[in-house]
């Protein structure tokens, strides 16, 4: 029987054909209204752009994107191309408790001033650019992970601060990869200083004890390969820190994403 044999049901389709219509109409409508009041702005310094949650090409000329060839363990680039699976001097003279650590770019101009107005500046809404830089920086590490686990704050850290910018981008990256994401399976158990500042011995000294996983949360780390995920890298003390703590609960591996690290030149 034809649509046009059965009257009734034949309204029905195109009302719910003009309702979908409608609403899409509606939410165009919507959004052109909001983007009037609010236009997209830069995340890094507010200047006009064509998309909400992007940044301006001057901005975006300021990041310092960290691409192949690099160190395959610690993720630091290489100037020339010599070859896949090449190790920095410093990996083999030092190598680090994590398997692979990998950043989107640079801790230096644009990438700077974005980690620190997420971290200090309340800017939560930069996790989502963030995020989604790290986890197309990262993927061959979110591949092979089992879990994603944020490095904590201590907790009276947490409640000055507000919230912990390692969570938030580790939410984007779980969300974006469809990785399941455990905030509490590694717990800061130590009240340290402020890493700033300190050398590379004070640092490894000051996190000695600082993370644990916690007996309730063993049967999550067992045996899983994990991806600790944190904002910036350093010296590495912190990540080695909490990789450590993660592999005495059981993790059977633990790769590292950050959005930046930093880079000595050679």
């Amino acid at each position: 029987m034809s649509l046009s044999e059965n009257p009734e049901k034949t309204g029905k389709t195109l009302s719910l054909r003009w309702l979908q219509r409608g609403g899409g109409w509606l939410r165009t409508g919507v959004t052109s209204v909001i983007g009037l009041v609010y236009p997209p702005s830069c995340v890094g310094c507010r200047a006009a752009t064509s998309e909400a949650q992007g940044l301006c090409a001057q901005c975006w000329a300021g990041l310092g994107l960290i691409e192949r060839p690099y160190c395959e363990r610690l993720g630091t680039p290489f100037e020339v191309d010599l070859g896949p699976g090449l190790v920095s001097p410093a990996a083999i003279a030092d190598p680090p408790v994590f398997a692979r650590a990998r950043a989107a770019c640079r801790f230096d101009g644009t990438a700077r001033e974005l980690v620190h107005r997420l971290k200090y500046g309340d800017r939560t809404e930069l996790s989502l650019m963030l995020g989604r830089m790290m986890a197309q920086a990262g993927r061959e590490l979110i591949v092979d992970a089992d879990l994603i686990v944020p490095v904590p704050l201590h907790r009276f850290r947490l409640w000055t601060r507000r919230f912990n910018q390692a969570a938030a981008l580790a939410a984007t990256i779980a969300g974006q990869s469809g990785r399941p994401c455990a905030p509490q399976a590694l717990a800061r158990v130590k009240r340290t200083r402020q890493q700033v500042g300190l050398t590379r011995a004070q640092r490894a000294d000051n996190l000695q004890g600082a993370f644990k996983v916690l007996p309730a949360m063993r049967p999550l780390v067992e045996g899983r390969r994990i991806l600790l995920v944190d904002d910036v890298l350093t010296t590495g003390s912190t990540v080695n820190a909490a990789s450590r703590a993660l592999l005495r609960g059981g993790a059977s591996a633990v790769d590292v994403l950050t959005f930046a690290r930093v880079v000595t030149e050679a």
